[in-house]
């Protein structure tokens, strides 16, 4: 299949599906305008499946289709080429990994999709051993703070498969002073699964932020600890 070819087929499959209502039930999940055709997540994933059936689309079709359908702006198109890029997870190279670092210039303007490459794309590279942890560094110092969510998110997996939390948690310490809220969520949610995995680390973490970090990553880091040890991370001023 041509990268015209597929990108088209993409393209019409969601207009023939597209649903108003579900435009207004996928908007209550965003605090950006949804813009998109109103499809619902089985029928993206179940069309994907049909797509690679065909044994026609490898990744340097579906890297060369994707800038325009993520330039686009809807979201489904968007979804159906990250989604396609991760099944293709055993064509990647370092290079995809560069390709993949330029989108944030011109998309990934929502938490799903930056989620799509955080939580099953990225860590793949890593397990791979195409990149390591450090390759990430400039993505830290992003002016795209869907970019930056990704690197937390994105080693959440990699602390599981290593079982060592600090390493992981020192190197993205520095968005412990972002502006954006998205990123505070990201990095909340590491920490909650790096907690998960070592309690004691953790906190003694959270114990040298507890005054100055944003108070939602100190929320969702917390999530799962007892009401009576939070207390221990309130502002001294509180």
């Amino acid at each position: 299949m041509t990268t015209i070819a597929l990108a088209q087929e993409i393209k019409a499959y969601c207009i023939a599906n597209a649903n108003a209502e579900q435009i207004k039930k996928s908007q209550r999940y965003f605090k950006e305008e949804f813009v998109g055709y109103g499809l619902t997540s089985t029928q993206i994933q179940d069309k994907v499946k049909d797509l690679l059936k065909s044994g026609q689309i490898d990744l340097p079709v579906v890297l060369e289709a994707a800038p325009a359908l993520l330039k686009s702006g809807q979201y489904e198109e968007i979804s159906f080429a990250l989604l396609l890029l991760d099944r293709l997870s055993k064509q990647f190279t370092t290079e995809t990994f560069r390709i993949i670092s330029e989108w944030f210039i011109f998309s990934i303007h929502n938490w799903a999709h930056a989620d799509t490459l955080g939580m099953f794309t990225l860590p793949k590279f890593l397990d791979k051993k195409l990149i390591g942890m450090d390759d990430f560094n400039p993505w830290l110092n992003s002016s795209f703070k869907f970019q930056r969510r990704c690197v937390p998110v994105t080693l959440i997996k990699h602390i599981k498969k290593t079982g060592q939390v600090m390493p992981s948690i020192r190197f993205v310490e520095k968005l412990m002073n972002d502006p954006e809220r998205e990123v505070h969520q990201g990095m909340g949610w590491f920490l909650r699964e790096a907690w998960k995995i070592s309690p004691a680390e953790v906190e003694a973490f959270l114990d040298e932020w507890k005054e100055t970090a944003p108070r939602l990553i100190i929320q969702y880091a917390c999530e799962k600890i007892t009401a009576e040890k939070k207390l221990r991370f309130r502002r001294g001023k509180e």
